[in-house]
């Protein structure tokens, strides 16, 4: 079955990708922009970034802005999927969604809409598994904002490696975070994938934090040789 992947630039959507193409075949990568840093259903940090992974992968990338605004993101995104079955002849459509019945209903709703497959490979997947799996596959992944104590302006632009993943793993028992950062508490930015053929490489970026919220903008990327 042909697929295009919802795709955030960060690790559930990306790792979503890699399971899905395991059983199925990846046509393309589709993006939302939204101009709403807090859309309700959409990641928006270093979406500018998507495009390089698109091209890393060797995929092409459907794009399309959106207000970001509640429900009405929904109409976009019906828009977006609409044209990746045009163009790339798609018969399904893969989501990252972990845990969000927000986010997960209304993807589904959407492909039921215009009677397409909807793909949740990462659905209720156990986080702790989910996140060693990901550091063991070979991805390559900073963290590019952070929104819960304790994270302090270190975590910025940080690897995701068999450290940091203990760390969280406490974080997780004495704070009562998400592992794996569903509730919003950190987001992250893949720089590398098995499926990569070339890796992105972070020049230049700006951080910003105070009060246990930060984010880091690359400001300049490119794609260098594996």
């Amino acid at each position: 079955m042909r697929l295009g992947v919802l795709c955030s630039g960060g690790k559930d959507s990306l790792y979503a990708c890699f399971r899905a193409m395991q059983a199925e075949e990846v046509v393309c990568l589709i993006t939302i922009v939204p101009a709403n840093p807090e859309s309700y259903m959409f990641h928006t940090p270093n979406l500018h970034v998507v495009p390089l992974q698109a091209t890393a992968a060797g995929l092409p990338l459907v794009s399309r802005e959106s207000r970001g605004e509640k429900e009405e993101e929904l109409i976009d995104l019906a828009g977006a999927i609409s044209a990746a079955r045009e163009s790339h002849g798609i018969e399904g459509v893969v989501s990252g969604a972990l845990m969000s019945v927000y986010q997960s209903s209304r993807v589904q709703r959407v492909c039921r809409e215009l009677d397409l497959w909807c793909f949740n490979p990462l659905w209720y997947y156990d986080p702790r598994r989910y996140m060693g799996d990901l550091v063991a596959s070979g991805f390559s992944v900073v963290i590019s904002a952070v929104c819960a104590e304790p994270f302090d302006e270190s975590w910025l632009g940080r690897r995701l490696d068999r450290d940091a993943l203990s760390t969280l793993e406490a974080y997780s028992r004495d704070f009562g975070i998400s592992l794996a950062g569903e509730g919003g508490e950190y987001e992250t930015l893949v720089l590398d994938t098995p499926f990569f053929r070339k890796r992105i490489v972070i020049e230049e970026s700006d951080t910003r934090y105070g009060n246990f919220r930060g984010s880091l903008c690359v400001t300049r990327a490119r794609l260098e040789e594996k």
